[in-house]
């Protein structure tokens, strides 16, 4: 299980941007679950509509990337003030239910492959046990640049 103080240590990203609250499963070198409490007050959703807001299916793949991100750094941790994960493609998306404030977002990634510093994933996104998101995932754990 990681808190967000252990998120925080292992993703760069920040608030807004931060799209993981917490992981409660990881077992290193195959899968992670994480999710991501969805607010109402949530700055997408001034836009995103107003009156009817719905999660961009971009951050829900977002979200999943960056657990993704915590599953290798779980898997073979490094120094994140000298690396960090950068996000490369996407493939087979789809997206299968409107996520909405006041739903959580269980977000489930397991490695499909791992070869030197790429690393290709598996991930899905629920609410409620049903399928909002689905993607084929691929980063690289790269060095910062100073």
């Amino acid at each position: 299980m990681m808190d967000i103080g252990k998120i925080l240590a292992a993703l760069p990203h920040r608030y807004p941007f931060l799209l993981v609250d917490r992981v409660v499963e990881v077992v290193k070198g195959e899968r992670i679950h994480a999710y991501k409490n969805v607010t109402f007050n949530e700055p997408f959703f001034q836009g995103h509509f107003p009156g009817a807001p719905v999660m961009p299916g971009v951050l829900q793949l977002e979200a999943l990337a960056q657990t993704g991100g915590l599953l290798a750094y779980e898997t073979s941790p490094w120094d994140p003030s000298t690396k960090l994960v950068l996000f490369m493609s996407m493939d087979k998306v789809k997206f299968r239910r409107i996520v909405s404030p006041g739903d959580r977002l269980d977000l489930h990634v397991t490695i499909g492959r791992v070869k030197g510093s790429i690393w290709k994933f598996n991930g899905e996104a629920r609410v409620d046990g049903q399928l909002a998101s689905e993607a084929e995932l691929m980063a690289m754990i790269a060095d910062r640049k100073e």
